[in-house]
C-alpha cells in the first residue's frame, strides 16, 4: 500500500474556534463515485451546520464517521480509494490514524486574535494566510462580526493573505463608535489598515460592510486592488426595516429567533446557540446604543440613507457582486443595479448570509476574482 492509493477524508476547520463538530448525516453511499465539491456528509458545530463537501475526488471505500458522533478537527470521517485498494489495505489506514494536534500545523500555533488600538478605539482582528501578497480584507455587516466569515477565511487563505476584522461597536472590538455614517466607518477602516501597516487590499463587504466598502473604493481608491460585495447595502434604498429594527430591540431569545431566521434561506440554520452568542453579544454595555445610532443613521424609516454602490460606475476597480436569491433583508434586485462592468451572481438557495449557506460557490468566485 502506497499513500498515494487512500486518500482521507477529515473533519473540516471552519473558522478560528472550531475544535469539534457532530456528525448528523451521510449524504453518499459507500461505494460512490464522488468529485471535488460533491457534498459528502452533514455537520453540526455549535455554531452552525454545514455540509463536507469533497476536497479531493475518488471512490468512497469506507465511513468512519457515525452518525451522532462528536469528532475533532481531522478527525478521519472517510475513506477514498480505488476499488483495486485491498480492503486490509484500507482497515490497516484507519486502524493506524492519529488525529493531528492542533499545533502541529503551523498556522494553528499561534494566537487566533490580535489586537490594535485605532482612533482610541481597541479592535480585534484575525490575519491568516501567507506573508506575501495583496491580503483579502473581510467585513461584516449589521450586527455581525469576524465570526461570520467562517466558512470563508481558511479557503481564501489558501491562496492569499486574509484580514478579518470586527469594526467598532461589533463582536469584541469597544463599543464605541468613529461616527455612525459610511464615511465615518470606511475613514475607520483606512486608519485601521494604516495602523497595521497595509497599504493596499482586496476587500469582500457583507451587508453593512459591503456599503463601507464601497465608500472605502470612493474615498481611498488607492487603498482597494478589488471590491467584491455579498448581499450588500448601498445599491438600492430599500431595505427590511422589521430586520434592522427587530435586530436593535430584541431583548430575549422569544424576540430574536425570528429576527435572526430572516437572514437564512433556510431559517432552521440559525440555531440555538447563534442566537445565545446574539444575545450575549447585544448584553454588552454600550452594544445597544451602537445599533441604535448605526439603524438611526443608517437605515431610518425603512431606507437605506446611502447608496455608495451606485456611485462605483465612473471607477475602474475590479468589482464582484454576490446575492443570495432569498434574501429577506436586502432585495436581490439590487443586484441589477450594479455597474455594467461588475461581476453579478445570484444565488439560488441562499438568502442574507450567502456566504455562509453557498460558501463553497462564494468561495470559488471570491478567488477567481481576486486571481483575475
Amino acid at each position: 500500500m502506497t499513500a498515494a492509493q487512500i486518500t482521507p477524508l477529515v473533519m473540516p476547520k471552519w473558522g478560528l474556534e472550531m475544535r469539534e463538530g457532530t456528525i448528523t448525516g451521510w449524504l453518499v453511499e459507500e461505494g460512490a463515485r464522488i468529485e471535488v465539491g460533491t457534498p459528502v456528509i452533514d455537520v453540526e458545530t455549535d455554531k452552525i451546520s454545514n455540509v463536507v463537501e469533497a476536497p479531493d475526488p475518488g471512490l468512497l471505500r469506507r465511513k468512519v464517521a457515525r452518525e451522532g458522533e462528536k469528532l475533532p478537527v481531522k478527525a478521519l470521517l472517510g475513506v477514498l480509494a480505488e476499488a483495486d485498494v485491498p480492503d486490509a489495505d484500507i482497515d490497516a489506514y484507519v486502524a493506524a490514524y492519529e488525529v493531528p494536534a492542533v499545533d502541529d500545523e503551523g498556522e494553528e500555533a499561534g494566537p487566533a486574535y490580535d489586537w490594535v488600538e485605532v482612533n482610541g478605539i481597541r479592535v480585534r482582528y484575525a490575519r491568516r494566510g501567507p506573508d506575501t501578497g495583496v491580503p483579502v480584507l473581510f467585513l461584516h455587516g449589521y450586527g455581525g462580526d469576524l465570526g461570520n466569515w467562517l466558512f470563508n477565511l481558511d479557503a481564501l487563505a489558501a491562496v492569499a493573505p486574509v484580514i478579518a476584522l470586527d469594526l467598532p461597536g461589533h463582536g469584541q472590538s469597544d463599543a464605541r463608535l468613529p461616527g455612525a455614517s459610511l464615511a465615518d466607518l470606511s475613514a475607520f477602516v483606512a486608519a485601521f489598515l494604516a495602523k497595521i501597516g497595509v497599504d493596499r487590499v482586496h476587500l469582500v463587504g457583507h451587508s453593512m460592510g459591503g456599503a463601507i466598502g464601497a465608500q472605502l473604493a470612493l474615498d481611498h481608491p488607492a487603498r482597494v486592488a478589488s471590491l467584491a460585495l455579498i448581499n450588500p447595502a448601498g445599491l438600492g434604498t430599500e431595505i427590511n426595516a422589521g430586520y434592522t429594527r427587530g435586530f436593535a430591540s430584541a431583548a430575549s431569545r422569544r424576540e430574536l429567533k425570528p429576527v435572526v431566521e430572516q437572514l437564512f434561506a433556510d431559517p432552521t440554520l440559525a440555531s440555538r446557540q447563534m442566537v445565545d452568542d446574539l444575545l450575549k453579544y447585544k448584553r454588552l454595555d454600550g452594544v445597544g446604543e451602537v445599533l441604535d445610532k448605526l439603524q438611526g443613521t443608517l437605515f431610518a424609516n425603512g431606507r437605506q440613507a446611502d447608496t455608495p454602490g451606485l456611485r462605483l460606475a465612473d471607477r475602474d476597480v475590479p468589482l464582484l457582486v454576490v446575492w443570495g436569491a432569498q434574501d429577506h433583508v436586502i432585495p436581490a434586485a439590487h443586484a441589477r443595479n450594479a455597474p455594467p462592468r461588475a461581476t453579478v451572481q445570484v444565488l439560488e438557495g441562499a438568502g442574507h448570509m450567502a456566504m455562509m449557506e453557498k460558501a463553497s460557490e462564494v468561495n470559488g468566485l471570491l478567488k477567481r476574482h481576486i486571481a483575475a
